[in-house]
């Protein structure tokens, strides 16, 4: 008869279990499912000019690709790591004079709360709980659409019109190509 340690390991199969271990990983060491778009699909677009727009260009891949995330655990528990959290507030430093004049400031402020009113401190904790009132959003709201137009463009169009109001105030008379900001 066969003890269960012999058992085991006839029935356990080296390559099909390290096989089964290892995460896949695509180029450039990435895990996980290909995710991304054509070029047609993309949502992401930029004014090329003219009120034409294009798709904008990828993002860069980030550096840390196919390594573990610090401070997460992989479904294995390979590669946990935990970060050491600050010991102290951040900031600059303060010298033995100013750390007791801090010291002294907290111990005055300290000693000037005890005389507030209880009436003084529902009035304060009324305001920080207090509710802030945000304005309601017309229904009817359409966000304005993109003009398609660059920056510069959309400066030279805007100048354009500025010069022509500024015209018809002085009561210049200008032939309409005058104002043309030639797109």
């Amino acid at each position: 008869m066969k003890s269960f340690h012999q058992f085991i390991t006839e029935a356990y199969d080296h390559d099909v279990q390290s096989r089964s271990q290892i995460r896949k990983q695509r180029e450039g060491g990435r895990s996980g499912q290909m995710r991304k778009k054509e070029p047609s699909e993309k949502r992401r677009v930029k004014s090329v000019g003219g009120g034409k727009t294009a798709p904008a260009k990828d993002y860069k891949p980030r550096k840390d690709i196919g390594a573990d995330k610090v401070g997460t655990q992989s479904r294995a528990g390979v590669g946990y790591k935990k970060q050491q959290q600050p010991t102290q507030t951040k900031g600059v430093k303060l010298s033995a004079r100013e750390q007791q004049k801090k010291a002294r400031e907290e111990r005055l402020a300290s000693k000037s709360d005890g005389k507030s009113t209880p009436k003084d401190l529902k009035k304060a904790a009324d305001k920080l709980l207090a509710k802030k009132t945000t304005k309601a959003v017309d229904p009817k709201y359409k966000p304005q659409k993109a003009s398609g137009y660059t920056r510069h463009e959309r400066r030279k169009v805007t100048r354009a019109g500025e010069r022509l109001v500024k015209d018809i105030q002085k009561k210049k008379e200008k032939p309409a190509s005058a104002y043309d900001p030639k797109l």
